[in-house]
């Protein structure tokens, strides 16, 4: 992808100046620097059949962006009284410039609920984003929020963009966001209460997404998890396999060292490279999930509520961190693309597409995909990863390199009586690349690698840094910028 901020016919500094301020007349202004995609205001059903992959190509955004309408509400009075701007400070449409800006062709506003959030939503936020989507129509705007999660941490809900997505937001946040009832209920707080709004949404003719937000912030040490547990996801998949689908694997709020704070705000154990603990270690909780054949996969996303230039801990949307789907430029199809793992993140913009195959047999599959092979017939696997470097440079004006790519396979060994397990011995870095390992192919760099007699279940993925960290440390108060790491989502091999 071209770097859209560097040609950008305005600066980065009078856009974060102008950021919250005229937004609007920013917003229809010809100044703004925009990216190659072309977006259009689909409806959900326009003749998007998944598995059909014309036109697809990688297309970076964030599901997890929060507005001015994560405020605050005043309970002294009945109804409580909702005030705009407490929490996050942008409006809606300057959240869209800025992902414009920095590359993003999709985005998601995911606001905090609250007591009778779900109205706010519905009457106050929808319609700006309405204007958000006529003003900035390059960049897709899914409609959804920050899910107050029963008994978790908070998810994005995604809802599908369609005529009723505000009606679909307002039955499912009105219904059972834990703290939506006015006065409170502590009913809705418990993991029963969780289960049953997945079988609901599963039962929707509109399908809408949930991904875990900065699962292990709450964690007290490595292990040692707080609000959200292994076992509850692995509860939660089994409700709505098709619905929840995976966590970050990158939280947001990763501008928090530039003013002194914690990567992610993870004040408790931190990240380690950027990435939750959950995702970061090798055959651990993420290759525990992977290794049941569970299709969880991971993300990136700002989490933006207050830049880090005006005293908060934030990047804009895709700044730093961006989600990549392999799709075409339509709300369905990047919906799909999420739902079925067609995805891979990066931090710092280290680059700017990764693609990873398994083939073997005549036959081949791509993230998020599964080839099936016959025992029968020799069982070498090929493994191509192609990654293209950035070009230009990146926000903080850098030209990241890649320093190295790790290769990671693990075996599919089938559920796990244990509820809690959060690791999988079977999973392993199996090569290390350096640049003297791949080759150049075009603007992209090439590595082969075979995996010998596959006779089992099988997954890989791939991870790359630009750091010499052979696994990535836990992070302290280093510049994010200087700490960047890639993560595709998995390829899986079937043997029968």
């Amino acid at each position: 992808m071209k770097e859209e901020a560097e040609s950008a016919q305005i600066s980065r500094r009078q856009l974060v100046r102008y950021a919250g301020v005229g937004a609007t007349l920013v917003a229809a202004s010809p100044l703004i620097g925009g990216g190659p995609a072309l977006a259009h205001d689909n409806d959900d059903d326009k003749g998007n059949q998944h598995g059909d992959s014309r036109d697809r190509v990688w297309r970076a955004g964030d599901h997890h962006i929060h507005s001015e309408y994560s405020g605050e509400f005043d309970t002294s009075k009945t109804p409580p009284t909702f005030h705009k701007g407490a929490d996050a400070v942008y409006p809606i449409v300057t959240n869209a410039i800025m992902a414009k800006n920095f590359g993003l062709t999709w985005a998601m506003c995911t606001d905090h609920g609250g007591p009778t959030h779900s109205k706010v939503n519905l009457e106050q936020a929808y319609p700006d984003l309405l204007r958000s989507r006529r003003l900035v129509p390059e960049v897709l705007q899914f409609w959804g929020m920050e899910f107050d999660t029963p008994a978790q941490d908070h998810h994005t809900l995604m809802i599908p963009h369609h005529e009723d997505e505000a009606k679909q937001l307002f039955e499912l946040e009105s219904r059972f966001a834990k703290n939506d009832a006015f006065p409170s209920d502590p009913g809705r707080d418990t993991e029963a209460k969780m289960i049953e709004f997945l079988k609901v949404a599963r039962s929707m003719r509109q399908k809408p997404l949930v991904i875990g937000h900065h699962t292990s912030r709450s964690a007290t040490g490595f292990g040692v998890y707080g609000q959200d547990t292994p076992r509850e996801f692995r509860n939660g998949n089994n409700a709505a396999p098709e619905i929840y689908v995976g966590f970050e694997g990158a939280p947001g709020h990763q501008a928090g060292p530039l003013n002194g704070g914690a990567r992610g705000g993870y004040g408790n154990y931190p990240t380690h490279g950027g990435f939750d603990q959950m995702t970061a270690k090798v055959g651990g909780l993420w290759d525990s999930l992977l290794g049941e054949g569970r299709r969880w996969w991971i993300t990136a996303t700002s989490d933006s509520h207050v830049h880090w230039t005006r005293g908060g801990s934030d990047f804009w949307p895709g700044e730093y961190s961006k989600t990549y789907v392999h799709a075409r430029q339509d709300y369905a199809d990047i919906m799909d693309g999420l739902r079925n793992g067609r995805i891979w993140v990066t931090t710092g913009d280290l680059i700017t597409s990764l693609d990873l195959t398994a083939k073997s047999q005549g036959r081949e599959a791509a993230t998020g995909e599964t080839v099936t092979l016959s025992r029968r017939n020799r069982t070498d696997v090929e493994i191509e990863i192609k990654f293209r470097p950035l070009s230009g440079k990146n926000g903080n004006g850098d030209r990241p390199e890649v320093r190295r790519v790790d290769l990671i396979v693990g075996q599919i060994t089938g559920p796990n009586a244990n509820l809690d397990a959060d690791t999988n011995p079977t999973t392993k870095v199996v090569a290390r690349f350096g640049p003297r390992d791949w080759r150049k192919q075009g603007s992209e760099y090439v590595i082969r690698h075979t995996l010998r007699n596959v006779e089992a279940d099988t997954y890989a993925r791939v991870r790359g840094t630009s750091t010499d960290e052979a696994e990535p440390l836990a992070d302290g108060l280093e510049s994010p910028w200087s700490d960047l790491w890639f993560y595709s989502n998995p390829v899986f091999v079937h043997v029968r």
